[in-house]
């Protein structure tokens, strides 16, 4: 027989914001798998470069962001996808107030023992 686990319901609304610094502000699901986090940045932000080995897909919803890393810089704009490939060292400037999903795979486990300085101290 098939065991089934039970699919589990989560609401933006009743998950804490927790404010990293005056212009960066998260929410965020650790799932089994993957880590999920909706981010606010205002405009001006600053995620400084850092890498980690998760994959991550940054889905911008609202406003626009530059990614740099090594390879260049990129603009995206509401609506666009980022894709980073574990490993790569990148950063993040909002270029007007954000609202982004990141989807990290595997598991954020710096986020879950927080370790993430860099998100902390960096300003906008």
């Amino acid at each position: 027989m098939i065991q089934y686990r039970a699919v589990k319901l989560y609401d933006w609304n009743s998950i804490e914001k927790e404010q990293m610094n005056p212009a960066f502000a998260r929410q965020v699901i650790h799932g089994d798998r993957m880590t999920t986090a909706r981010v606010h940045l205002r405009k001006g932000a600053i995620v400084p470069l850092h890498e980690h080995p998760n994959e991550q897909m940054t889905v911008l919803l609202e406003g626009r962001l530059r990614f740099f890393s090594a390879a260049g810089e990129e603009i995206i704009t509401a609506g666009q996808v980022m894709q980073i490939p574990g490993g790569v060292p990148h950063g993040v400037e909002a270029l007007e107030d954000c609202l982004a999903l990141d989807l990290f795979s595997p598991v954020r486990e710096d986020w879950v023992r927080g370790d993430d300085a860099y998100l902390r101290s960096a300003a906008g």
